[in-house]
């Protein structure tokens, strides 16, 4: 697994600030918003080449459904090269046609002052049920046409404080703490591990805004995407241990839900910041 998803995140180059990328063949109907942020982040990285220059903040936008059968190429635009900082903006690109947007502004380390919140009180990711435990636990409830996706092997390991049955859920308030890290040891390579964690960043997100609602992502009559993502790196962190994410909903409507999300390492430091807003939206059902 750990080979999958460094393989996944090396991109190809093909030409100067041009790079290609592939999905994993999985039968998914689209491609994961999370390795396309990643792979954007590692195709803005690879232009900038002061590697003490590390990426601070990230703004993308999903502006169509990927293509999981065909490659993704990340066009990089070279906007500034500043003495502290570096700017980059990566336009991913299916049949012609631009599938996401992002900017990426890197920094050079510097010291300054420090403040951060809290890492909250909550039980250790040992006490708490895996994503594959919670699987089993409500097998019963996950319908047949997507048995196999369910059980899949997945490249980051999740741990859930407050855990739903997610195939047929019942409504719980806007928030959640879910421990994550990738199931096999990565490198210590400070841009590597930010574009591992901007992987994923958006497994859980989008989740807690239609908990309140009693919905699953597998509903018939339930459309769900990622529209847009934000995050800012704070510290460096290694995502091969223990990251608790915290997130919380404070709006949905219009056919949106609104999430943000805090993660910190197991030492309590305050690693990054993270907001999305996401198509949720309900059709009617046909008898």
């Amino acid at each position: 697994m750990n080979q999958e998803l460094n393989d996944l995140l090396d991109l190809e180059p093909i030409e100067v600030n041009m790079f290609r990328g592939t999905s994993p063949s999985e039968g998914w109907q689209r491609v994961y918003g999370g390795q396309v942020i990643g792979q954007a982040l590692v195709a803005a990285s690879r232009t900038v080449e002061d590697t003490t220059r590390t990426a601070h903040s990230l703004h993308g936008y999903f502006l169509r459904p990927g293509d999981t059968t065909v490659p993704i190429l990340y066009s990089v635009d070279r906007i500034r090269d500043g003495r502290s900082f570096t700017t980059r903006r990566v336009v991913a690109i299916q049949h012609g046609e631009a599938i996401f947007s992002m900017s990426v502004s890197f920094q050079v380390l510097e010291s300054g002052l420090e403040h951060q919140s809290e890492k909250p009180d909550v039980p250790p990711p040992e006490s708490c049920l895996s994503r594959r435990e919670l699987r089993e636990k409500h097998a019963a409830s996950i319908p047949d046409y997507m048995t196999e996706e369910a059980n899949r092997p997945e490249p980051i390991e999740m741990r859930y404080v407050e855990p739903i049955n997610e195939f047929n859920p019942e409504p719980h308030p806007p928030f959640q703490h879910v421990w994550i890290r990738t199931a096999d040891e990565m490198p210590e390579d400070v841009r590597l591990n930010q574009c591992l964690l901007a992987y994923a960043s958006d497994m859980t997100l989008l989740d807690t805004s239609y908990r309140p609602h009693g919905l699953g992502w597998g509903a018939k009559n339930f459309q769900v995407a990622s529209l847009d993502h934000a995050m800012w790196f704070h510290k460096s962190f290694r995502t091969d241990e223990w990251m608790l994410y915290q997130q919380d909903s404070p709006f949905s409507g219009g056919a949106r839900g609104f999430t943000r999300g805090t993660i910190f390492d197991a030492n309590g430091d305050l690693i990054a910041s993270v907001a999305q807003e996401g198509l949720i939206r309900l059709h009617e059902t046909t008898t």
